[in-house]
């Protein structure tokens, strides 16, 4: 297990969080696989996701430090606790739910609340969120995350909701310290045929865009 500020860093260090929504057991270590060699670290499974007691553990056990695990859609802090204990190294929200920070910050993990307007940023940051997740990212634009970033520079912001290869660079240049990205990411169609090299050049393809913009 990382501590939290090592998940942080490699969140960070990568730029992508796949976000993996209904992922199939027997394809999740393939596809977590393929990603990795692209250079994406960071794995969010939903928290609906039938098993996902038994896939975290299963991408810890098998992944160790190479990879940041966390869940997604966690809506209460039943099911914060619940994931962590079961391996969760960060923990995401699609909306503000203060009892999952709080519960997050009690037991030393990284949380990130969903958030769509200024106030909800700084609440949620206020209540001890590590990154506000900006979502759904594609209702709003990257216009929307700088306005964001102007008054409140010190939130750390993932955009995600509609991040793809078109508009990734958009909101790393608005200030983005990483975005979340799902179906734009995993070709699920391509992981049954066993084609997880579309997979990886994908991750890569991310992850590149996300590095240039960066230097620019």
């Amino acid at each position: 297990m990382h501590a939290k500020a090592e998940t942080y860093g490699q969140l960070v260090d990568s730029g992508v969080v796949a976000v993996l929504r209904g992922a199939d057991p027997d394809t999740l270590i393939d596809i977590t696989d393929a990603l990795l060699k692209g250079g994406v670290t960071g794995i969010e499974l939903t928290a609906d996701t039938p098993g996902i007691g038994d896939m975290l553990s299963d991408l810890t056990g098998s992944f160790g430090d190479e990879i940041v695990v966390g869940t997604g859609t966690v809506l209460d802090s039943e099911t914060a606790r619940t994931v962590m204990l079961a391996g969760a190294e960060f923990v995401v929200s699609p909306s503000l739910h203060e009892n999952v920070i709080t519960t997050c910050n009690r037991y030393g993990t990284l949380v990130a609340p969903g958030v769509m307007t200024p106030t909800e940023a700084i609440r949620g940051y206020e209540a001890g969120a590590d990154l506000v997740k900006v979502f759904p990212a594609s209702s709003l634009g990257p216009g929307h995350l700088s306005a964001i970033k102007g008054p409140y520079s010190q939130i750390p912001l993932m955009p995600t909701g509609g991040v793809d290869l078109d508009n990734a660079a958009d909101y790393i240049e608005a200030g983005a310290e990483c975005v979340g990205v799902g179906g734009a990411l995993v070709d699920y169609e391509a992981a049954e045929r066993g084609e997880f090299e579309t997979i990886t050049e994908r991750a890569r393809e991310f992850t590149s865009v996300v590095a240039a913009a960066r230097e620019d």
